[in-house]
């Protein structure tokens, strides 16, 4: 099967859809892949793709025809600026692109509008179109601070419902995703709940001997406004005085700067940043974990995301202890892997911290429950064959819409 996957990110930038196109290959589908110029998190073009070079190139087996994009820089406009230039551009690309492909799988994070050359395509073959829904919109931008009352809230919620509603299959990450569908963009059919598998280097994870009574708490992934990185600071401050409890942050992104002038405002030292590592590296400190942190914003629509990192945290068995609402804490409270308190309270995270750090004899049993709860649900095996099977039927379908739960 020939597949057209629309993406703004793409490798070198480190989202789960590398490892999906490229186990698409493997499964020997042919994938073309449209993508933007390298720029996330730093905000910056990587200079192997400036000045018009490397625009078409093969990584792995996969096609990809990358669109000029304005890089993300600091600040809302230029991140606004990011994403129009990206939809502008690479819709203008998609009318030069090869269209022999057998179907258009749009891998939807933030911006909805990375979908429009998609939708374009699909207008113009009239081959089917799926949008795998990773983000909702325009529920992302009122989280971050947006008013769901401004002309910008109501012409994206417009503009949202379009772009969906143009799909002849929605595929969502999370089951709580749904409800956002079915009440705010009004959309009620053709919607599968597909949650993604994580990398096979964290489904082989080994833990270190411990050695110490030492309790290391990693965060690792993106450091955004959504992600409430904030929260594990201030529960930091109030284990300052449990100094066998140390705080690992491990990545890059827009808030990082602010957390770490948090940090140092709040004089804390048992918090440490890493920094920003590719996937190949974060093995060590997976291994390092006694368990990891999730957390996100207090917001309702946020909350029915079900953060990747999830997925990683249970593939390799440790236990998580989360600040979270909605479908993650549903996760975590299901597969008892770990504790979960209310987003954005860092009372009850560290209240929550404070007793695992006391449980020791339940840390194995949740980091068993863990990797058992991703093996019964999130398994890359089961993943990529009902993938697999879900593009062949549409694709056999045509553009005929069909429910599938």
């Amino acid at each position: 099967m020939k597949i057209l996957v629309v993406c703004q990110y793409f490798y070198p930038e480190q989202f789960r859809v590398n490892d999906i196109c490229f186990e698409l290959v493997r499964q020997g589908h042919d994938v073309t892949v449209l993508t933007g110029l390298p720029n996330y998190p730093s905000g910056i073009v990587n200079e192997r793709y400036k000045g018009f070079k490397n625009r078409n190139e093969k990584v792995n087996g996969v096609k990809v025809v990358r669109a000029w994009l304005l890089g993300r820089g600091e600040g809302i406009k230029k991140l606004a600026l990011n994403y129009l230039s990206f939809a502008i551009s690479s819709s203008f690309k998609a009318l030069f692109i090869k269209k022999d492909f057998d179907l258009i799988l749009v891998y939807q994070l933030s911006p909805v509008t990375m979908a429009l050359p998609g939708v374009l395509l699909k207008k113009i073959t009239k081959k089917p179109l799926i949008l795998y829904c990773f983000d909702l919109w325009p529920e992302s931008i009122a989280s971050a601070g947006i008013s769901s009352f401004s002309r910008i809230y109501s012409i994206l919620l417009k503009l949202s419902k379009w772009i969906y509603r143009n799909a002849d299959q929605i595929f969502i990450s999370s089951r709580l995703f749904e409800e956002y569908f079915n009440h705010t963009l009004d959309v009620h059919e053709n919607i599968t709940h597909l949650p993604v598998y994580a990398e096979d280097l964290f489904e082989n994870i080994k833990s270190k001997k411990k050695t110490d009574e030492q309790i290391n708490l990693v965060f690792a992934g993106n450091i955004g406004e959504m992600q409430s990185v904030e929260t594990i600071i201030y529960a930091a401050k109030e284990l300052i005085d449990d100094q066998s409890i140390k705080f690992h942050i491990v990545g890059g992104g827009s808030s990082k700067t602010k957390c770490e002038d948090l940090v140092n405002e709040l004089e804390l030292n048992n918090v440490i940043f890493h920094g920003q590592y590719p996937v190949t590296e974060m093995p060590r400190f997976y291994e390092m974990a006694d368990a990891f942190l999730v957390t996100l914003k207090a917001n309702k629509a946020i909350s029915y995301t079900l953060p990747n990192k999830v997925q990683s945290y249970m593939a390799a068995g440790k236990p998580v202890i989360g600040s979270i609402d909605g479908e993650t804490q549903i996760v975590i409270n299901e597969a008892n892997c770990g504790y979960c308190s209310s987003a954005e309270n860092p009372i009850e995270l560290a209240n929550n911290i404070r007793k695992f750090a006391k449980e020791k004899d339940n840390h194995y049993k949740f980091g068993q429950n863990s990797r058992k709860y991703y093996d019964d649900n999130f398994s890359k095996n089961k993943y990529i064959d009902r993938l697999n099977n879900l593009l062949k039927k549409i694709s056999q379908d045509g553009d005929a819409k069909f429910v599938q739960k």
